[in-house]
């Protein structure tokens, strides 16, 4: 009998990679309805039609995920990144979702999005440099998306 062995590497060969990402995904299609996920985002363009922000993530049942928002340096703090996440939540909810949650680093903007009514549901204070990372949360009512 061969004994089995474990290797270490300080990057992701791509066949084994690819071994372990096929092998959870079998995995995970088995165990739940996974292919209910859609895709969902919504972008700010400027007058030349240029993407200047965007709002990228995925709906599951009544739950959405914002896994990305972004606005271009020059176009923050004028309110397209919460006309963004307000998108993306009407979206969501003609999609009938209710819960909304995303993750955010301490040096990225969680406080942002606790001024649009996301509270945070868990926090990890493990990484260096004194940085957190925040799961948020926000339910959303009936015709509440907007507000």
């Amino acid at each position: 009998m061969n004994p089995i062995t474990i290797t270490a590497h300080d990057d992701v060969p791509a066949a084994e990679g690819a071994i372990v990402d096929t092998g959870l995904g079998d995995f995970n299609d088995a165990a739940a309805p996974l292919h209910e996920v859609r895709r969902l985002s919504c972008f700010a363009r400027g007058p030349g039609g240029e993407v200047i922000g965007g709002a990228v993530g995925r709906t599951w049942g009544p739950a959405a995920e914002i896994q990305q928002l972004w606005v271009a340096d020059a176009h923050r703090h004028q309110g397209i990144g919460a006309r963004l996440v307000r998108a993306f939540e009407a979206r969501a909810a003609e999609r009938g979702c209710r819960t909304l949650y995303l993750e955010t680093l301490s040096f990225q903007a969680p406080r942002f999005y606790a001024s649009l009514g996301y509270r945070v549901v868990f926090e990890l204070a493990a990484f260096p440099h004194g940085i957190v990372k925040f799961t948020m949360l926000r339910e959303i009512g009936e015709g509440d998306a907007s507000t």
